[in-house]
């Protein structure tokens, strides 16, 4: 079974995430915080992990660094969506190979494709590089905002 694990605080959005995942086969599981995420994690044995960033009880950095503590945990995917964070907080998360970020808002389809690609053996090679250039990107961004500080 092909199962996610959408984690957010606002329904809204994962039943966006649920609809546009669904119609393309995944079984999709729900917490509204990051204690619920960790519990379902253990319980359902997702394929992928999304994970909003800002959320109750606990940040989904803190859950991302929780679910690494745990051996069963430390090489599935986990695909922050955020409006929140700093690029630097965002090149940190990125030193992890099986982490990527979406901003929000984001189109709910563009979601489910990147989803599909991260999960897709075939596709690995080419997220891989779209996400380097994405974090080469965001150290250049934090380069020239660190040089007017300095």
């Amino acid at each position: 079974m092909k199962k996610i694990l959408v984690v957010d605080d606002e329904p809204s959005i994962q039943r966006l995430l649920t609809v546009a995942l669904t119609n393309r086969g995944y079984t999709i599981v729900t917490a509204d915080n990051g204690i619920e995420a960790l519990a379902m994690a253990e319980t359902e044995k997702p394929l992928l992990i999304v994970l909003d960033v800002m959320m109750p009880k606990m940040t989904g950095h803190q859950v991302r660094e929780e679910l690494r503590r745990r051996p069963a945990f430390k090489e599935i995917p986990i695909l922050f969506l955020s409006a929140a964070g700093t690029f630097e907080e965002q090149v940190e998360q990125m030193k992890d190979d099986f982490v990527d970020y979406i901003p929000k808002p984001f189109k709910p389809s563009e979601v489910a494709d990147h989803i599909e690609a991260m999960l897709d053996p075939a596709k690995r090679e080419e997220v891989a590089r779209e996400r380097a250039k994405r974090e080469a990107k965001l150290h250049t961004i934090v380069n020239i905002m660190h040089r007017g500080r300095d």
